[in-house]
């Protein structure tokens, strides 16, 4: 992941580990949602409020509300990020690895 989608890339995939307790394969497989045309660390303005992105899998239905609530939403579908994780967890000693669908890659453990 880069750019302005980095962050928010990586805060979807830590609430589905943490928040819903998803495995680091399951919580990179989860479609994504972006925000974009807003105001960035970089020194880009904001331009007409920004507009949401989704990726195949989010209902029309949590779209529809979106637009009704007031966010401008990108009819068409993107594909947003690439991410791979490992995930160690203690007593015992073990690690997690998962790797996004994506991109190229694969989590491997010996």
């Amino acid at each position: 992941m880069g750019g302005s989608f980095q962050p928010q890339g990586q805060v979807q995939v830590l609430m589905n580990l943490i928040d819903f307790g998803m495995s680091p394969q399951q919580a990179g497989e989860q479609p994504r949602i972006e925000h974009a045309e807003s105001s960035e660390p970089t020194g880009s303005k904001r331009v007409g409020g920004g507009m949401v992105g989704f990726e195949k899998g989010i209902s029309d239905d949590v779209k529809l509300k979106l637009a009704y609530m007031g966010h401008r939403v990108r009819p068409a579908l993107g594909a947003f990020g690439g991410y791979q994780g490992i995930w160690r967890q203690d007593d015992p000693l073990r690690y997690f690895g998962g790797s996004d669908p994506r991109k190229d890659g694969c989590a491997i453990g010996c």
